[in-house]
């Protein structure tokens, strides 16, 4: 199969539509068709279901294709070395990031790094910890940001030491003034997100033996989380990060002892990656290394 026929497979998968790809790769539909049915045929399966409402992968489709996509990022990757070596500054870098980085540190990643390269096109999709391994191991994209709580399936280079946060309601009155205790919290009631957003909560409560969290309602962003403890359906714990740039009528107490998120970024293959891609990853770790200089120690915004 060659190269074409790959972008082909892409296109229509992403896409949903032999018609739709056509129009993308500036192909004929017939083209697109006779490329679909020449695949088949190398393959010896099927690769698409055809339907009134489009085409879908077949299982046999859906196994090929996180290949299919590496082989199309390798050759992707290998013109982004051959403009760099002509002293041309292109490509594409794709990032995936959960929603406090999204929030908090991509608009300024992004906004510095396209001062030095104005040509490099820069795809971001936000999701949950889950979805950016998925992403990241498919090839949707080059760079993800994950806690080092989240995944066992990838190294994460770690970046940022985030503290965690205790938010509650208006006027809550803590035990001890100015924090509370992981002990305080066994009688609370909490607002909580799913295990693939709140790895690093979850790995807090079963380090104290909060095993029995009551939970009042679950929700699956952070400003959902925030106005929920502002209703006062409970409290909920979150990394100091999001705090930055949501807020709510609520008040928030360190936690005591200090705990933290650790948090960076992690690569399908780090040795392979295109030029653009590895000035990215360069420039998230001195933006990384910025933010530790710049917040107190106290705060625990650090890498040891």
């Amino acid at each position: 199969m060659t190269l074409l026929e790959y972008r082909i497979f892409h296109t229509v998968t992403e896409q949903g539509s032999f018609a739709r790809a056509a129009q993308a790769l500036h192909l004929t539909p017939s083209a697109i068709s006779h490329a679909v049915s020449s695949m088949e045929e190398a393959c010896g399966f099927s690769l698409f279901v055809r339907g009134k409402g489009g085409v879908s992968l077949t299982r046999s489709g859906e196994a090929l294709y996180p290949a299919i996509r590496q082989v199309l990022a390798a050759d992707d990757a290998l013109s982004q070395i051959i403009d760099e070596l002509k002293g041309v500054q292109r490509g594409k870098v794709r990032i995936g990031a959960f929603n406090s980085v999204c929030v908090a540190w991509l608009p300024q990643i992004v906004a510095e790094y396209r001062q030095h390269y104005p040509g490099v096109e820069i795809e971001i999709s936000q999701g949950t910890y889950a979805d950016v391994i998925s992403w990241i191991k498919t090839g949707v994209v080059d760079i993800g940001f994950l806690s080092t709580e989240s995944t066992r399936e990838l190294t994460v280079h770690p970046l940022y030491r985030d503290r965690l946060m205790c938010i509650v309601p208006k006027g809550f009155q803590t035990r001890n003034p100015g924090f509370i205790t992981p002990q305080e919290m066994k009688d609370q009631t909490f607002v909580v997100q799913g295990d693939a957003t709140d790895a690093d909560v979850q790995a807090f409560l079963a380090k104290y033996r909060i095993t029995s969290v009551r939970a009042s309602c679950r929700v699956v962003d952070d400003l959902s989380t925030i106005a929920m403890v502002e209703g006062g359906f409970g409290i909920c714990i979150m990394p100091n990060l999001i705090l930055e740039r949501s807020h709510g009528d609520v008040d928030v107490y360190p936690i005591e002892p200090m705990e933290c998120r650790e948090f960076g970024i992690a690569m399908l293959n780090p040795q392979m990656m295109p030029p653009a891609v590895r000035q990215m990853a360069l420039h998230i770790e001195a933006f990384a290394e910025k933010k530790r200089r710049e917040a107190p120690q106290t705060n625990g915004n650090f890498v040891p």
